[in-house]
C-alpha cells in the first residue's frame, strides 16, 4: 500500500540554485526539500541487483522491480505526514524521467541550471576556499594539478558537472519533457518573488504567502565538510544575486560559456524559466 504523498524531483547543475530553492520550498509547512538525498543511490543500486546481468534479474519480474523502487521512496519518507509534498534532490533524476514518470505520473521534475562558466567559477571559488583540503570532487593529483585540470575534469561527462549537463540535455528533448521545468539561477536570486508562483503553477500546488526571502535558513556543514569543500551547502539568509568578477582565466570561461542549451525551446517541450524570457513551449514571453 502506497503513501498519500505527492512526489516531485529537483534535480540539475551544480552550484545552480536546488539548495536555494529547496531552502524556499521547505517554508511551506506542507513541502518536504532539502539537499540531496541517499535515494537516488539507493535507487541505482537496487535497479543493478534486480536487472539483467544480477543473479536475480530473471527472477523478478518487472511488476516486482516497479513496486521494489517505489517502496524505496515510501519507506524513506514514511515519517513524513501522509499529505506532505516531497521534493528528492538528485542529479541523477534528469537522467530517470522515464522511469520516474512511470513511477508517479503525476510528478514534476525541476532542474536548476546556471551559465556553466559560472558554476565552473562557483565551484574553483569553494576548492580556493578551501586550500588545506584535497576535496573527493577530484581522485588524485593530476585531476586537481591548476584550474585548468579541476575544471576540464568536472566537465568530462561521467563528473560532476559534465554529467548534470548531458543529464539535463537527454530529460530537456526527450519524451518526458512535458514534466520537466527549468529555472535559471540568475533569476531565481534576482527575482524569487516571480519565479515561486510559475514554480507553483507548474507543480499544481496553491500558492503560499508565507515565503519569507529574507529569512532563509539552510546548511549541511558535516556533509560538506566530508566532501573537503566546507560552504558547499550554506544558503545566506537573503535571497540575492552578487555580481562579481570571474577568476577563470578568459579561454576557459570562454570555453564554457554558451552551453546555455536551454535558452532555446524550439524542439523541446519542457518549461523554461530563465532570466530573459519565461516561457512554456507553446506561449509567447509576457
Amino acid at each position: 500500500m502506497t503513501s498519500g504523498q505527492q512526489f516531485h524531483f529537483i534535480s540539475g547543475l551544480p552550484r545552480a540554485g536546488s539548495t536555494l530553492l529547496s531552502a524556499i520550498l521547505r517554508q511551506n509547512p506542507r513541502f518536504r526539500a532539502g539537499m540531496t538525498s541517499p535515494v537516488g543511490a539507493l535507487f541505482n543500486g537496487l535497479l543493478e541487483q534486480v536487472s539483467a546481468g544480477s543473479e536475480f534479474g530473471t527472477v523478478i519480474s518487472r511488476d516486482k522491480r516497479r513496486r521494489l523502487l517505489r517502496g524505496l521512496f515510501d519507506s524513506y519518507y514514511a515519517d513524513q505526514p501522509d499529505d506532505s509534498v516531497v521534493f528528492d534532490t538528485n542529479r541523477l533524476w534528469s537522467a530517470r524521467l522515464p522511469a520516474l514518470r512511470d513511477l508517479f505520473p503525476q510528478s514534476k521534475v525541476i532542474a536548476c541550471v546556471r551559465n556553466v562558466a559560472w558554476v565552473m567559477d562557483s565551484l574553483e571559488r569553494l576548492y580556493r576556499a578551501n586550500p588545506f583540503e584535497n576535496t573527493r570532487l577530484f581522485n588524485d593529483a593530476v585531476e586537481r594539478n591548476t584550474v585548468y585540470s579541476r575544471v576540464d575534469t568536472l566537465g568530462q561527462r561521467n563528473r560532476l558537472v559534465g554529467f548534470s549537463w548531458t543529464a539535463i540535455k537527454e530529460a530537456f528533448y526527450g519524451e518526458q519533457a512535458g514534466s520537466l521545468l527549468l529555472v535559471d539561477y540568475d533569476l531565481l536570486a534576482q527575482a524569487p518573488e516571480k519565479v515561486l508562483p510559475l514554480v507553483y503553477q507548474f507543480i499544481g500546488e496553491p500558492w503560499f504567502d508565507g515565503h519569507d526571502f529574507g529569512q532563509l535558513e539552510f546548511d549541511a556543514p558535516e556533509f560538506d565538510s566530508a566532501l573537503g569543500l566546507s560552504g558547499l551547502h550554506k544558503v545566506r539568509p537573503r535571497v540575492a544575486l552578487e555580481p562579481r568578477r570571474t577568476i577563470l582565466p578568459p579561454d576557459l570561461f570562454a570555453q564554457y560559456q554558451d552551453m546555455s542549451f536551454w535558452h532555446d525551446v524550439a524542439n523541446s517541450t519542457a518549461s523554461v524559466i530563465t532570466a530573459k524570457k519565461t516561457i512554456s513551449p507553446s506561449q509567447e514571453a509576457p
